[in-house]
């Protein structure tokens, strides 16, 4: 019998997976194989692993494993790359699917090109003020605008889009490799933090963010729908409008409503290539 496994590699933005399509056996992987994988020089190499799992809920479930082998509750990148796969291997075009998360089973409009499916719009479900995972899960108060302790000058917007993100509005883009990996572990985040560096702009925002267990990457979809939650509520961009976040990869379309209830991402998405799993070291 045999063992083979194949991996497909995709991205959004330049933010890059490896996919392993676990529907059938319902096999997650652990955080060795993780890192394994993601390694740029000794394994396939991905800003992380997406492995798709059996869900009653939706069409998968899919749990996004970062390349330092932690788990994110949620990615919206991934879960582009996620409906591409499904949907391109599906054999059908629907008008939307469904796909469980760590946030929630979340609704998606696959956009289709001459390549299959092109660009994906995805309901990301509420953006939360007050969550266990944000420094409000002790004080039950927003944190917003607020200084940020132990770091003097500095304010930010804390906000969990399933996942937390602490958004630093008109900071310098290039303090993100300086202070991203400091903040990512400010102790008022239990499960450490995605830090965004946001530059509001005439008709958008630029964006650098320092993901959690990735480091600098070229696209970050729920800490774009962070940023632009962030603008809104400092009046800084129009709520219910989509707003360009241009990130180093490229460009994504956010809807924020007035009422944070269901953010809108919109944004491409690429196949890359596949491969046969090898077999871990040591194996």
């Amino acid at each position: 019998m045999s063992t083979t496994e194949f991996f497909f590699k995709y991205h959004g933005l330049g933010n890059d997976f490896i996919l392993l399509d676990r529907r059938q056996n319902g096999e997650d992987i652990d955080a060795a194989t993780s890192r394994w994988l993601c390694d740029r020089r000794l394994g396939v190499g991905a800003d992380g692993v997406l492995a798709l799992l059996p869900s009653e809920a939706g069409v998968a479930r899919m749990v996004v494993h970062n390349a330092d082998g932690s788990i994110a509750e949620m990615c919206g990148n991934g879960l582009r790359c996620a409906v591409k796969y499904l949907v391109d291997n599906s054999g059908e075009k629907p008008e939307s699917i469904l796909v469980e998360t760590g946030a929630g089973v979340l609704s998606c409009a696959p956009g289709f090109g001459s390549d299959g499916v092109a660009q994906v719009e995805i309901s990301m479900g509420p953006a939360r003020l007050v969550a266990p995972n944000l420094p409000s899960g002790a004080t039950q108060t927003p944190f917003l605008a607020a200084p940020i302790p132990g770091h003097p000058g500095l304010t930010g917007h804390a906000i969990s889009m399933g996942n937390p993100h602490l958004v630093l509005l008109d900071q310098p883009l290039e303090d993100a490799s300086r202070l991203g990996p400091v903040l990512e572990r400010h102790p008022g985040f239990v499960d450490r933090t995605n830090v965004e560096f946001v530059r509001v702009d005439e008709d958008g925002l630029t964006v650098v963010v320092w993901e959690r267990g990735c480091g600098l990457t070229q696209a970050c979809g729920t800490g774009a729908c962070a940023a632009a939650v962030a603008a809104v509520l400092a009046q800084r961009r129009p709520a219910d409008a989509w707003s360009r976040v241009s990130l180093p990869g490229g460009d994504l379309l956010i809807r924020v409503p007035s009422d944070l209830s269901d953010i809108r991402m919109r944004g491409p998405v690429a196949f890359v290539f596949t491969g046969v799993v090898p077999d871990a070291p040591g194996r």
